[in-house]
């Protein structure tokens, strides 16, 4: 099932309808979703379909030689090419007699790193060949410190080569929620603070299966398909697997600036930044700053960007000797109850920005915003550090839009109102204010009535942000 990705396929077929050779990259991280991206966008179309594989040159070419001859025509005694120039210029000459294909080379990292010097005769293939074909041809791979470096970076041979380039995310929590087994919105939330959107992590759900069993058989079995996952991405991508990992519990466990993360981790105080920037490369973390405050401000923290590896390294690692003394189970049972319930509220706050970043795309906001984020700092009446949950504004039209979020079943709707209005007024430079209260069942009738009367005051029920 494909779901999604609509941005991601308008952009790949505005560049097929030019009819001329493009060069387009698409890389993140894996299982993420960039095979089935491709596949969906060449559904319609002749394709060549290479993916490589962590073998030697002599076998990732004699497996391309194999898909090119099938794909073309050609008997397969005509035997395997000599050399990757040999390849290209195979494709090159078959391009000139046909209508124009998709040639996609996934993985194209693994096959680098079997043969170095493949970049570099990419490059000459593409500006003594390709240009002249009207070949889609899209680079594929999941390493994105290579694919940044390797193929994009300004060293590379391929640099100035591309025409496109698409660095695939995870699913935003509304096309994540059409992965999974339920369509309750409440458990929805749940769900998606717990695997994400990494379609690959979704798929693995069972819908005859409640949350819980799933998250015991697939999490907290040593068997199941993620309960290895973040580590084994880990390895993947980077050289010191388990000190990013000691890393991500510190950050997991609370530690929010580099120097209590340092601490925690065992890491030196003065390269936890370098590796902090990689983590945040991966999309794994992510640095936040105060809404408002500048890119060098010294108030940012860091947190856990992705929701299943944020759940993974909250609850999962903890308990991993549990997991492999086979208490799995029980392990389970301690990742549920009020922390969970605490945990889910966190992530209910970034579904909540998700919803008004969307709201803002379809126009239904009263302004176009120019940021986003979260607030902290000091309230002079409180005399204490407040937050607010959510924000997005236009620094320009001084507009504002100022969000509360409450992930329980009952609260003080009054007083969480009086809270969000009061604190809204701390955030300076504005004159309009809109107030959102982001209510997991919404609020009682007087409470309603009272909204209304407000005018700038508007209450989104976790129904509404699914609707």
């Amino acid at each position: 099932m494909f779901v999604g990705r609509s941005q991601e396929l308008k952009s790949l077929n505005r560049l097929a309808a030019r009819g001329t050779f493009q060069m387009v990259v698409v890389y993140g991280r894996r299982r993420v979703g960039k095979t089935a991206l491709i596949q969906e966008f060449a559904r319609d179309k002749p394709t060549l379909f290479f993916t490589a594989q962590q073998k030697s040159d002599a076998l990732n070419l004699r497996a391309f030689s194999r898909e090119a001859y099938r794909f073309f025509g050609v008997p397969e005694s005509a035997g395997a090419f000599d050399d990757w120039a040999s390849a290209f210029s195979f494709v090159a000459a078959q391009a000139r007699q046909r209508d124009p294909f998709v040639f996609a080379f996934d993985e194209f990292p693994y096959a680098a790193q079997a043969n170095p010097s493949l970049p570099s005769t990419l490059q000459i293939a593409i500006d003594h060949s390709f240009k002249q074909t009207g070949i889609f041809m899209i680079v594929c791979g999941s390493n994105e410190g290579f694919m940044e470096s390797e193929v994009l970076g300004a060293k590379s041979p391929l640099y100035g080569r591309r025409t496109g380039q698409v660095r695939l995310r995870p699913l935003e929590y509304r096309e994540a929620a059409r992965l999974m087994p339920t369509d309750d919105p409440e458990s929805l939330v749940t769900y998606y603070a717990t695997f994400g959107g990494t379609p690959y992590y979704l798929l693995q759900l069972d819908p005859s299966l409640p949350y819980e069993d799933n998250v015991r058989n697939l999490c907290f079995d040593m068997a199941g398909a993620l309960y290895a996952e973040p580590q084994m991405l880990l390895r993947q991508e980077l050289r010191e697997p388990a000190l990013y990992s000691s890393i991500l519990d510190a950050v997991a466990s609370g530690a929010t600036v580099p120097k209590r993360i340092a601490d925690r981790s065992g890491v030196e105080e003065g390269t936890v930044g370098r590796y902090l920037k990689t983590l945040t490369d991966l999309g794994i973390v992510e640095r936040v700053r105060p809404f408002g405050e500048s890119e060098r401000g010294r108030k940012s923290i860091y947190r856990l960007a992705d929701p299943f590896f944020a759940y993974w390294y909250r609850f999962v690692s903890p308990y991993a000797d549990m997991v492999e003394n086979g208490l799995g189970g029980a392990a389970a049972q301690l990742a549920l109850g009020d922390a969970l319930s605490t945990y889910v509220g966190k992530q209910f706050e970034s579904i909540c920005l998700q919803w008004l970043v969307g709201e803002a795309r379809e126009g239904r906001l009263p302004f176009v915003p120019t940021e986003f984020g979260t607030w902290w700092g000091p309230d002079p009446e409180a005399r204490e550090q407040v937050d607010v949950d959510v924000l997005v504004g236009n620094k320009y039209e001084k507009a504002l839009v100022a969000g509360e979020c409450k992930w329980r079943n009952s609260f003080d709707e009054t007083e969480a109102i009086r809270i969000l209005a009061h604190r809204a007024e701390l955030i300076e430079g504005y004159t309009s204010r809109t107030l959102m209260l982001f209510a997991k069942h919404g609020v009682s009738e007087a409470t309603a009535k009272k909204a209304a009367a407000m005018g700038n005051l508007r209450i989104v029920t976790a129904a509404d942000l699914y609707a």
